[in-house]
This record gives C-alpha cells, sequence and structure tokens, in this order.
C-alpha cells in the first residue's frame, strides 16, 4: 500500500511550458531541469518538456539529461571547473562560465560552444563590470549565449529588476552580438523587456507561483499525499506526538500518516501546518517525526485507514503549504525524499 505518494501531473506541466511559450512569443523556451526536475524526477517529467534546450546546475546532472536527450543543448550553469572539461567535452554539454579563469580555461581545452554569465547585481556568479570590460576589450571569446539572473523578479514591483535590466542590456553592448537571456520564470511574467533571445522557466513549469503575493497562472503540477496507517480516539488532557507538545482539549479523532521529516516534510509544519481529508482541512497536531504525522480529523465523516491525506496539491495550493511551513516552494518540491514513489498521469 505505501505510505505516501508525488502524484506528477505531466498534461499540467505541458500546459505550463505552452502558456510560457504564450507569454513570450519572440523567444525560445529552454526549460530549467536542475536537482532531478525540482524533485519531480528527471525520466518522469522529460516527455512533457518539449524544448530544444535545458539548464541544469551540475555536471552530474547533465550527463544524465543526455542519456535521455541525445541532441537537446544542455547547458552547465555551474561553469567549467578544470577536472570537469573532459566530461563536459564528451557529453557534448554546454557550461555557463562565470569568470575571466573560467573562459581561459575552457578555451586552453578547446571545449567548443560556451555560455557566459555575467553579474548584473547578484553577486553570486557570473563577470563582475571589471572582469567584462576586460573580455570585452580583448575580444577573443564568442558565446552561444550571454545570460545573467534576477535577483527580485518574484516581486514585480522591486527596483532591483529594472536596474538589472539596463545593467544587462549595457553589459550586451559591450560585447560581440549573441543571443541573451534574463529571464526564469518571474521574469518571463515581467513582459516583454525582460524576454530577449531565450527565457529560462524553472518553478513556474513546476506549478510553483513566480509572482509572490498574485494570482498563480500556474497549473498544479504535483500533489504530495500521505496514507493514513492508524486512527485513534483521544480524551481531554492526553498529549500528541514526541514532547507532548499538544495537549487534547476536547475528545479528539486523530489519524496518522505515513509521512515525516525523512521525507521532506519540515517539522516546522508541526502543530500548525493541516493536510486535506475528503475536501476538510485537517490540522497537524504534534511534533512531525522522522516517518509518520499526526492529523486532527475530527468532525470528518468517512475517514478510514488507508485514505489519503494531500500535503500540498489541487486543494491545498504549494505556495500555501510552503508558506505554513515556513519556507517557499523550491525548497518543498527539491527537499522530497526520494523514497516517496512519483507516480506520472497525462491528464
Amino acid at each position: 500500500m505505501g505510505g505516501g505518494e508525488i502524484r506528477v501531473n505531466r498534461a499540467a506541466l505541458a500546459t505550463n511550458l505552452a502558456l510560457m511559450r504564450k507569454l513570450a512569443p519572440q523567444a525560445q523556451v529552454a526549460a530549467v531541469v536542475k536537482a532531478d526536475a525540482y524533485g519531480l524526477g528527471l525520466a518522469g517529467v522529460l516527455p512533457a518538456l518539449d524544448c530544444n534546450s535545458f539548464f541544469v546546475a551540475r555536471l552530474e546532472e547533465g550527463v544524465a539529461l543526455r542519456a535521455f536527450n541525445a541532441k537537446a543543448r544542455i547547458f552547465i550553469l555551474d561553469g567549467a571547473a578544470s577536472d570537469t572539461a573532459t566530461a563536459l567535452i564528451d557529453h557534448n554539454l554546454i557550461p555557463v562560465l562565470g569568470s575571466l579563469a573560467q573562459i581561459a580555461s575552457w578555451q586552453a581545452t578547446k571545449g567548443g560552444a560556451a555560455a557566459l554569465h555575467v553579474d548584473t547585481g547578484m553577486n553570486r556568479l557570473g563577470l563582475p563590470r571589471h572582469e567584462l570590460s576586460m573580455l570585452a576589450a580583448e575580444k577573443h571569446f564568442a558565446p552561444v549565449l550571454v545570460m545573467s539572473h534576477l535577483a527580485c523578479s518574484d516581486d514585480a514591483d522591486s527596483a532591483m529588476n529594472r536596474t538589472q535590466l539596463s545593467r544587462f542590456r549595457a553589459a550586451l553592448a559591450m560585447l560581440p552580438p549573441a543571443p541573451a537571456s534574463l529571464a526564469a520564470s518571474g521574469g518571463v511574467l515581467l513582459g516583454r523587456d525582460y524576454h530577449f533571445d531565450l527565457v529560462r522557466p524553472g518553478i513556474g513549469l513546476y506549478g510553483g507561483n513566480p509572482h509572490m503575493g498574485a494570482p498563480n497562472p500556474m497549473q498544479t503540477v504535483a500533489r504530495l499525499a500521505g496514507r493514513i496507517v492508524q486512527l485513534r480516539q483521544i480524551a481531554p488532557g492526553e498529549t500528541v506526538g514526541y514532547g507532548a507538545t499538544f495537549t487534547a482539549t476536547r475528545s479528539m479523532s486523530v489519524a496518522t500518516i505515513a509521512l515525516g521529516y525523512a521525507d521532506g516534510v519540515l517539522r516546522t509544519g508541526s502543530n500548525k501546518a493541516f493536510a486535506m481529508i475528503r475536501d476538510h482541512a485537517a490540522p497537524f497536531v504534534g511534533q512531525v517525526s522522522m516517518d509518520l504525522i499526526t492529523l486532527d480529523v475530527t468532525g470528518i465523516a468517512g475517514v478510514g485507514v488507508g485514505d489519503l491525506a494531500e500535503l500540498f496539491g489541487p486543494g491545498l495550493p504549494l505556495d500555501e503549504a510552503a508558506a505554513v511551513w515556513g519556507t517557499i516552494s523550491y525548497e518543498l518540491l527539491t527537499g522530497l525524499s526520494r523514497r516517496i514513489p512519483r507516480l506520472y498521469v497525462d491528464a
């Protein structure tokens, strides 16, 4: 029977990809599938992602993706360390280079196609302005793509977006003409000024809301549910779970579901998060433990052992669940354990 499942709706995933194409009609759409497709399983989601280009973070992710797709352009956001050059070349992967040292090392290997990352304000990866000026003066590097990354694209009102857009345009003006990319999911929703030649949606494809505080235009892709393995009645004054952090003030029905923090359900949800059972909210009572969560199902008619309790999905939006757990949709999805089966549906 199993303790829980992650159900992935590939039809919704394909619909979200189509929406990104509709929102950025002049740009190529490249899917970001790093972290095992944001925790949903690379092999399972790829059939829904009809793209010619993909982005991953690590070399190993690129090698895994290449095994499924022999022709796609696969960009490696980590760049090209000296000890990865051979593998990058052997698997026809495109490193995103973010420093003069990386560029020099890659050119020395005669590695071929590479992208260029310029820093426009994240101060994380990418050429800072003084290195960009040096590269522009030398005129010896022809990237297949010039990219940067927005720091605040989830906030449509942030002044940082316009600042980075201006800096990116200035950087492009310093370089020989090349395809350009600035927008991930949030940037796509900022409008045409941010689209350039290629957009790189990630969280939006998987159903996360690219803009905080705004209605989510993306369809729900993933549903996390845990199976009820035991039901019990407790009396007023009885406690639930480790540390006895919850005390019943009335007679209650408590359901135990077979998910816990070993599955990626954060302990921060203890005594404040909730699941959905039969269209009713069932609050977490007591601490989330390694393998189990206890829920208050008092008054929910028909609940039985074997029923599924939805922790996020169509009945409980991903971002809403993440907020209650004190995190963001990205961390929630990518933190899901591999011991939870991923089930793929196409409708």
